[in-house]
Formats: structure tokens, C-alpha cells, sequence
């Protein structure tokens, strides 16, 4: 670590960046008074003492560090108050080979799914599980574009964020969804907003055309003698009311009393994205549906959030004890009931600058959640058989 006096500024660091890249000290010292400068290689650091209360610092100064091309944080170090500013990008860089051999290997495990969807067995015939390629286009078409939706709008607010990185699992429909890593500060209430609202806003645009199209390909048929094997594995979905009112609209079935016929795969695609929606738009911890409610209510957001637990378990219990289904059923309510008692002790995402929303995203805000409701189903799988 090089010693840098207030007169050495100019010093370059490691990658020919200096001290001077960092926004004028005179700003710096109008909210934080500098005594003692140090470079870490890339990172400039500032010892001083804060002017003002120590969050109103990050608020002034953020902006101007991050307009420098660094993401500043305040933090201690034995007992006194440090300023690192650390460089930061927005984009990727070079190849994104993990994110290109997840999704390959997505392809792959999707395939392998939708082929039992389509009644093609993999086992006794892994040449034909290509035929499953509409299944999978439909399901990595609607994370897709969801994660997508995140990822330009961290780009707008300049906000770093990593390509999506899917995740395979052999499972019934063969992935465990997407995600993307934010590794930047959200700057305000309007970034973390954008950002948060939309992934749910475009998965669904995508997950609307997906079920039209779905709804007009042929069905799946099942032969006697499948449906009447007393070993058979029957796999029945729920279907929330956007898909119903879809199906409605369009005038065509959902073959929900018919054991030998089955919607075709393309719309259990859509179910996925429609499943995917109302789950990320729960309000919790750092879902997307904590992101807006955080952006829309502020510090409230934790109290809603420490309330969502409780109801998903009161969902799982009703369904066991009054519906009478089995815990295979109601068993993904008693996970989510975990997972989001976990999001919720981990917090929201706090933005720099903790200002008001406006009322026409907290609008958008409302018209969301509604949204996410008309994706809620109650009883999404039934798996009945031996």
C-alpha cells in the first residue's frame, strides 16, 4: 500500500488510475474532512471525519464518485471513519463462459423434461428428446426475458448486474428459473423500482404471447393404456387466473377433465413463467416484490415482509387440515414459508438516496402486485400415482 500526502494526487495507481480520477477533493471535504489519503492499488481511501450525519454523507458523495466511475462506501476501521472508493464497470466483460455452459446445460436438462411432457420416453429413446425444443424455447423464452428485463434496466441506471445465469435441476420442468447478480449500489428509490419491476412486467409480456401461442398448437394424447395402467404417474396443474381468462378469451380448452388428453407443453411453459411471476413477487427480503414494495413504502416494507411467512404457512396448514391434501401438495407453501422467513431476516435493498417515490410508479407499483395476484394458484401440482 503506497502513503499518498494531500499534495500527491497525481500518483497513479495499479491500471494507470490516480487519484486524481476521484471527484475534487474540495467536493469531497464539503461533507467529509480529509486528514490522511492511502491508495490500495485500484481503491482510493479517505480517512477523515464526517461533517454531517455519517448516511448523509454517502448521500452527497455517492453520486460524485460514481459519476468518477467508482462505487464509494463508508465504513470503520479502528474507530476511524473510512471513505473507499473502489472502480466499478457497467457491462460484462470478456466471454461469460459460466453463463454459457448454464444455459447450454439448461437446454439440455429442459429437453430431457419436456420430453416426458410430450410422452416421449427418454430413456428407452434419448434420440427423439429433441423433439422437445418448443418446451424448452417457451420456458427459457419466459426466464429469459424476465432476467432480461432486470438486466437492461440495471444498464439504464447504471447499475452493475451480470448476465442470467439459469439453473439447471432435474425436476418436472427441468430448471430451478434464473437469476442475475447485482453488484452495484442502487442510487435511489426510482433505480431499485425500475429494476425491480421490470423483470415481472416483461417475464409477463413474454409469458402472455407464450400461453396464445400455446393454446393453438395441438394437444398432448395419452393412450389407453397409460391412462388405465394402475402404475401410471398422473400429473395435474393448477391454473391461475390470468391462464384461465387467456384460455377463456381464446376460446380454447385447458382439457382439464380428461385423463387422456393434456394441454400442450408450450403452455406449461407459460404456467412456469406465470408461477415464476407470483413468486418472485412476493415482498420480501430482496425478491422482486421486496425491491418495489421497498421503493414504494420504505422502511414499512419490513413489516409486511416479517407477515408473508406466517400466511404461507397458514396456506400449507389450511390446505392439509381442511382440503385434505397430502404434504407432497401443499409442500411447496411450507418451503416458501422458510425461504421467505430467510429473505426477510437478510433485509431489503437500501438505496443511496432514500427519497419519496412518484406516484405513477407507486401506480405501476400497485398495478403490479395485482398482476402478480391473477398468477397466484393455490394448489400448483398434484402428483398422483404408486
Amino acid at each position: 500500500m503506497d502513503d499518498v500526502d494531500r499534495s500527491g494526487f497525481g500518483a497513479a495507481g495499479r491500471g494507470g488510475r490516480s487519484l486524481e480520477d476521484g471527484p475534487p477533493i474540495d467536493r469531497i471535504e464539503s461533507v467529509f474532512s480529509i486528514y490522511e489519503v492511502h491508495r490500495e492499488d485500484d481503491r482510493l481511501v479517505y480517512y477523515g471525519d464526517p461533517l454531517t450525519n455519517p448516511n448523509r454523507v454517502m448521500e452527497e458523495l455517492w453520486p460524485e464518485f460514481r459519476a468518477h466511475g467508482y462505487d464509494a462506501n463508508l465504513e470503520t476501521r479502528h474507530g476511524e471513519y473510512v471513505l473507499v472508493a473502489e472502480p466499478t464497470t457497467v457491462g460484462v466483460d470478456g466471454i461469460p463462459w459460466t453463463n454459457l455452459v448454464l444455459l447450454f446445460a439448461t437446454v439440455c436438462s429442459t429437453l430431457f423434461a419436456g420430453a416426458m411432457w410430450y410422452q416421449i420416453d427418454p430413456f428407452t429413446d434419448p434420440a427423439a428428446i429433441w423433439r422437445a425444443w418448443p418446451f424448452t424455447v417457451a420456458i427459457l423464452g419466459v426466464l429469459g426475458v424476465h432476467e432480461m428485463g432486470h438486466y437492461v434496466m440495471s444498464r439504464y441506471h447504471q447499475v452493475d448486474a451480470s448476465l442470467p445465469y439459469f439453473i439447471p435441476v432435474p425436476t418436472l420442468i427441468g430448471t430451478m428459473g434464473a437469476v442475475i447478480k447485482m453488484k452495484g449500489r442502487m442510487p435511489d428509490r426510482k433505480a431499485l423500482f425500475d429494476i425491480g419491476v421490470a423483470g415481472p412486467l416483461a417475464g409477463l409480456v413474454a409469458t402472455v404471447v407464450v400461453t396464445v401461442i400455446g393454446l393453438h398448437l395441438p394437444p398432448v394424447t395419452v393412450s389407453q393404456a397409460v391412462v388405465q395402467d394402475p402404475n401410471a404417474i398422473r400429473i395435474e396443474l393448477g391454473y391461475p387466473p390470468l391462464l384461465e381468462l387467456l384460455a377463456a378469451g381464446f376460446d380454447r380448452p385447458l382439457y382439464r377433465n380428461d385423463p387422456a388428453t393434456s394441454v400442450n407443453p408450450v403452455v406449461v411453459g407459460a404456467w412456469v413463467g406465470m408461477f415464476v411471476t407470483f413468486l418472485n413477487l412476493i415482498p420480501v427480503g430482496q425478491l422482486d416484490g421486496g425491491h418495489i414494495l421497498r421503493a414504494m413504502v420504505g422502511d414499512f416494507q419490513e413489516t409486511i415482509a416479517a407477515l408473508v411467512p406466517g400466511a404461507l404457512f397458514a396456506l400449507a396448514g389450511y390446505l392439509y387440515y381442511f382440503q385434505e391434501y397430502n404434504l407432497n401438495t401443499v409442500g411447496v407453501w411450507v418451503i416458501w414459508g422458510f425461504l421467505t422467513t430467510l429473505f426477510a431476516s437478510m433485509g431489503p435493498a437500501t438505496p443511496v438516496r432514500d427519497d419519496r417515490l412518484d406516484l405513477g410508479r407507486s401506480v405501476l407499483g400497485a398495478v403490479t402486485f395485482g398482476l402478480g395476484l391473477l398468477c397466484f394458484m393455490p394448489i400448483p401440482v398434484v402428483v398422483t400415482g404408486p
